[in-house]
């Protein structure tokens, strides 16, 4: 069965592996059947500074953030491709998220539950395509999968898309010889399984 499929490279390079990665899977993921749509956060002109103490004063998203959310609602599946950078996400993907996540959008502050307001975005599943230099038992064990818990728990789990899967490769600088070309096999794999 078909589904509607958002990729959004979060890496803010032209070019990069996470490109390389959202880029083989859309194109495994249409050779399936599957709808595609696909963003690079390069080509997004936005400006990533929420700017305001209040969400009532936000400010009007510009066309290429209000297109992200577009693909975000119109979506079954989304697949994030970034990079960990200093244990965290790139600046301007942050940016995206803090934009671009608003009350009445994306959760809903009028209607709560144990106090928490309620998803706006629930039935949708996501996918964490993650490159990093830390090794994943460090991750694990020391850094306590901080990254992980903020974008599945606290950004995208917060406004309904849940589960969020993960997949980590780390030592993504200075791969071994043929590491890559197994990544892409793999991320390839979860393309055409729209996964």
């Amino acid at each position: 069965m078909s589904k509607r499929i958002f990729i959004l490279n979060g890496h803010p390079a032209a070019t990069s592996l996470s490109r390389n990665f959202a880029e083989v899977y859309a194109q495994e993921a249409r050779s399936a059947g599957n709808e595609v749509r696909i963003t690079h956060l390069h080509d997004l002109q936005f400006d990533s500074d929420f700017g305001v103490s209040s969400f009532k004063d936000a400010k009007p998203l510009e066309p290429s953030l209000e297109k992200v959310m577009q693909d975000i609602e119109w979506s079954e599946h989304i697949v994030l491709a970034t990079p960990m950078w200093w244990g965290g996400l790139p600046a301007k993907l942050k940016g995206l998220f803090d934009r671009a996540f608003l009350p009445g959008r994306t959760f809903d502050t009028r209607s709560t539950k144990a106090g928490l307001p309620l998803p706006m975005l629930s039935g949708r599943t996501a996918r964490l395509i993650l490159t990093s230099d830390t090794p994943g038992w460090f991750l694990r064990l020391v850094y306590k999968n901080a990254m992980l818990w903020q974008l599945r728990k606290q950004i995208l789990g917060f406004v309904g898309i849940k589960p969020t899967k993960v997949t980590y490769f780390a030592g993504a600088s200075h791969p071994r010889d043929g590491q890559v070309e197994s990544w892409m096999t793999g991320v390839a794999r979860l393309g055409a399984q729209g996964a």
